[in-house]
């Protein structure tokens, strides 16, 4: 850790917005090992959950993601997913949504009774009210996300909310994979940006295997 933000006894849980943390780390150059991931942050405090949210196309024969989703749910995180909507833009563009705020937001003020400090891997400006009611509630809040992107992934009224703020590059050598993706996947992110409309389109994923 860049500095020491955590307390040993502190009960912890994480919150992944998976496509928001993907399109993160997507532009900072690497793929995350969720692995690696998980066991850095257990290693901070008593870690209760660690949530992971993702829509999913569920109309096709094949779900790119679905390999990802699996080994998650196996390996330590609790996996909350929806089907995906499709739709048209004005540009008669075709376009997926998969929106999974209201899912987080909900499992955050649950758990907001059960635990000191609350992860939130999110840039996602939408957030900074959920972040506010609870910390009103006495926990604390670390927004795990980048500035060091073009643009910043992390909307600033987020990071001044946050207790904390973590620089996803700085924990970059914690966490990136280091082999390349066995297999493809996809991802509802390439276009989920922390001020977009929640529109998203399937792209590659990295593989959480090694």
């Amino acid at each position: 850790m860049a500095r020491k933000i955590f307390y040993q006894q502190e009960r912890l849980a994480m919150f992944i917005d998976g496509a928001n943390l993907y399109a993160a780390a997507r532009s900072l150059g690497f793929d995350i090992d969720y692995k690696r991931l998980l066991e850095l942050f257990a290693a901070e405090g008593r870690l209760i959950r660690a949530f992971y949210y993702t829509a999913l196309v569920e109309d096709q024969e094949y779900s790119p993601i679905r390999p990802l989703v699996d080994w998650l749910d196996y390996n330590g995180y609790t996996m909350v997913t929806k089907p995906t909507k499709e739709f048209t833009d004005a540009s008669g563009r075709r376009k997926i949504k998969g929106n999974m705020d209201i899912e987080l937001a909900i499992d955050v003020m649950e758990m907001a009774e059960h635990v000191d400090h609350i992860l939130l891997f999110s840039g996602d400006g939408d957030f900074r009210r959920l972040v506010e009611a609870v910390q009103r509630k006495g926990v604390r809040v670390t927004v795990i996300s980048t500035v060091r992107s073009t643009p910043p992934m992390v909307a600033d009224e987020l990071r001044r909310q946050a207790d904390n703020f973590l620089e996803l590059q700085d924990l970059s050598a914690s966490i990136q994979r280091s082999h390349g993706p066995r297999y493809q996947q996809a991802p509802l992110s390439a276009e989920h940006a922390p001020h977009d409309d929640h529109s998203v389109q399937p792209d590659q994923h990295p593989d959480p295997l090694d």
